[in-house]
């Protein structure tokens, strides 16, 4: 197993907590970001063994709406299980915040903690809502420079609009990311209310314009298989938002249509909330782990 030293702190970034877990180290950070343009803030668990210099996988979690970098960190449980397992986890902050942009706070499903994961085009928005370019070009190179991360050993994946976070910008960026999972997500956000109102607002009228940032078109369109190992998907069949807002059967009809081994798993009894994620996140760090392992 190769080891590493945990490097000083670039400039720009500063630790704002830490605290020990499982004999691991959960941490809360902000930095200066170039390409949102303010502070961001991120959080990282790392397990005994990146602490003991070890080189270790990590994976992206990317969290829903009205979320930020700590919940999935709190609710979730997953320390446990990237302990035992040595990975690191990684979680973004759902949006800009700061930017002060005419109703950027008056919606819970727009704006502030709605940042939807990509990069907007459309005015006032395109000039700090660029979570794509934040995560893919500028927060994972200053992990793997702030990090024991192996850079050939990065899995994604994400709950509700983090879902369809993870899975977009696992199939737009498939050479940056191994592994890819995802909880409840929006997974044809073409298709309902959600995802029309956020594309429409941050990437403008031209509806063609849209499907670069839908999971199901864009696997619709692969031209070879895109993850072969396997995507895993959880889904409660209590949740409430399923037959309006997430629609992962569509998915499901894209992945058979390309040959994308795809694991889509309805649970009786779950709902949307973060009792679901915790019961299955075990499950789901697993599946990255087999895959980052390889």
């Amino acid at each position: 197993m190769t080891s590493v030293s945990l490097p000083a702190l670039p400039a720009g970034v500063e630790l704002l907590s830490q605290h020990a877990s499982f004999g691991g180290r959960q941490q809360f950070y902000l930095h200066a970001s170039t390409e949102i343009g303010l502070p961001m803030r991120f959080s990282v668990y790392l397990p005994p063994q990146a602490l003991a210099g070890e080189v270790c996988p990590a994976i992206f979690f990317l969290a829903g709406l009205t979320c930020s970098e700590e919940t999935f960190m709190i609710k979730a449980g997953a320390q446990r299980v990237a302990a035992r397992e040595g990975l690191i986890l990684i979680t973004p902050d759902t949006s800009p915040r700061g930017a002060d942009l005419p109703g950027e706070s008056d919606a819970w499903d727009l704006g502030v903690a709605a940042g939807f994961y990509l990069n907007a085009t459309a005015a006032p928005w395109h000039q700090y809502y660029r979570m794509e370019s934040y995560i893919v070009e500028e927060l994972r190179p200053l992990l793997l420079q702030l990090l024991p991360v192996d850079a050939k050993r990065l899995g994604i994946m994400g709950h509700s609009m983090g879902g369809h976070g993870a899975l977009t910008l696992a199939l737009r960026h498939p050479g940056v990311f191994q592994s890819v999972s995802a909880l409840a997500p929006i997974a044809a956000p073409l298709r309902c209310p959600w995802g029309q109102k956020a594309f429409r607002a941050y990437l403008g009228d031209d509806e063609a314009s849209w499907a670069h940032y839908d999971a199901s078109a864009l696997m619709a369109h692969q031209q070879q298989v895109p993850y072969p190992g396997g995507i895993l998907i959880d889904q409660g069949e209590a949740d409430q938002f399923l037959v309006e807002q997430l629609h992962p059967h569509i998915f499901q009809d894209a992945c058979e249509q390309v040959g994308q081994p795809l694991t889509l798993r309805y649970q009786p009894g779950y709902d949307h909330g973060y009792y679901f994620v915790s019961s299955f996140i075990e499950d789901h760090l697993l599946h990255h782990h087999a895959q980052l392992s390889v």
